[in-house]
């Protein structure tokens, strides 16, 4: 490769990650604040509202059973209606559901409004990790990807103190700070959705903010990339979504996300019980530690593998680191030592994302891929609702939070076991070093 070429490289490669991965990040740090405030709100809400712990975990959960049965047809339809378009309605629609949260009067009201939070968010975020392969090569993948997810543990790092603040300072015309969390978090979603449909362009061929020797460049690269993987497959909705080895991922997903959000929800409460004489503004800024560590170490780990262009045990490793992590903070009375044992389990939590996403692509086409991400994604969040109903239902028989984690700790196990035995034939395997030969 030639200097001039290496510098067009550089060059375009950063002009689309700072036009791109800076604004979907932003999306995705209000999406989770949006999703995942209601742990904060639990501090004073459900003392409000009367739920039991058994309830609040299912509130917690019912989410994602509207975000199961709609992802994949919301991927359809993004496709269909492109990603400026329909990624703009998400976030509109998600952010109007979550104002109106802050008006409930009853468990029922939370069910109901739950779940139509989900519905509306559903598609979001494999939408997004699509959106990115139009614009990145393979060999990027895991890297962008982790940048775009590392707003998960920053929304952590963010809306812990944040909302916790509005619960403890924010009461305007005898309104709760709970109910002011959910209505002043959310409306940043509308005003995101307005603005994603004028920001956002659909493809490389439309980017006007690219310059010509820029756009011809990346279009170029990208049909490379494309034709080094001719030999995947490409599957229709039904054969993408019942391949074996989307399943086999879906399942790994499904029991990593029952372990992942079922420590996010409760945290709050987790923390609670390490002091009754905490405020929720100290419980948010405590909050903010395993947030902080896990962010640091998933972009560091996604790097590596996109270095060694290795993805299986670069998704293994992180959830065995988490699995210990969830052991010891269970098993634990000191709470300095359950925050770092928190801290190291959510790092691998949340190191494990970027290599298991960038998987699918191994196998299976850019089209199939989308279907096959959806799905994944869909059936995964069902852990989602297990994790956190789960931990309800543990507490409310043992009247400790923390015993979850030992549930939580096996569910990881199991995880990194099948990552770990997840079986690429050899046309797989030859695919991957045949791109690595191609694009190196």
């Amino acid at each position: 490769m030639t200097h001039t070429a290496s510098s067009l490289e550089k060059k375009t490669i950063r002009k689309v990650t700072w036009r791109i991965i800076p604004f979907v990040f932003i999306c995705y740090i209000i999406s989770y604040i949006d999703r995942a405030n209601l742990g904060y709100a639990a501090l004073e809400m459900n003392k409000d509202l009367a739920l039991s712990s058994e309830v609040f975990g299912l509130v917690s959960g019912i989410f994602f059973i509207g975000y199961f049965l709609f992802e994949v047809p919301s991927n359809v339809m993004m496709q269909r209606f492109g990603a400026r378009i329909w990624i703009a309605r998400i976030l509109i629609s998600w952010g109007i559901l979550a104002v109106i949260t802050g008006f409930v009067q009853s468990a029922t009201h939370l069910y109901i409004l739950r779940f139509l939070l989900g519905i509306a968010e559903a598609g979001f975020f494999p939408g997004i990790i699509m959106y990115l392969t139009v614009w990145f090569r393979a060999k990027e993948q895991a890297t962008t990807v982790a940048l775009f997810t590392a707003a998960i543990p920053v929304s952590y790092i963010i809306g812990a103190p944040f909302s916790t603040w509005i619960l403890d300072h924010i009461s305007w015309g005898d309104f709760a700070g709970w109910r002011w969390m959910f209505i002043l978090e959310g409306l940043p979603a509308v005003i995101l959705g307005v603005v994603t449909y004028f920001y956002l362009t659909e493809r490389p061929e439309n980017a006007k903010w690219l310059d010509k020797e820029e756009k011809e460049w990346l279009i170029g690269e990208l049909k490379k990339d494309k034709e080094a993987r001719k030999n995947v497959k490409h599957l229709g909705i039904l054969k993408a979504i019942a391949n074996p080895k989307v399943l086999f991922l879906s399942f790994i997903y499904f029991v990593y996300q029952t372990g992942s959000l079922g420590v996010g929800y409760w945290m709050p409460q987790i923390i609670k019980g390490f002091s009754g004489m905490l405020s929720n503004f100290q419980i948010g800024l405590i909050a903010m530690i395993p947030y902080i560590g896990a962010t640091i170490g998933m972009i560091v780990w996604s790097r590596r593998s996109d270095r060694k262009n290795e993805r299986r045990l670069h998704s293994a490793i992180p959830l065995l680191v988490a699995c210990v992590g969830l052991v010891g903070a269970g098993l634990t009375n000191n709470p300095y030592i359950a925050i770092v044992l928190i801290t190291v389990s959510l790092t691998g939590m949340y190191s494990f994302k970027a290599p298991f996403w960038a998987l699918p692509s191994l196998f299976l086409t850019q089209s199939t891929a989308a279907i096959a991400i959806a799905s994944i994604n869909s059936i995964g969040n069902l852990g989602g609702f297990v994790g956190p109903y789960a931990i309800g239902i543990i507490k409310g028989m043992t009247g400790d939070t923390k015993s979850g984690l030992l549930f939580l700790s096996a569910l990881l196990l199991i995880s990194f076991l099948m990552v770990l035995f997840m079986n690429l034939d050899k046309k797989e395997v030859t695919e991957e070093n045949n791109y690595k030969n191609v694009s190196g």
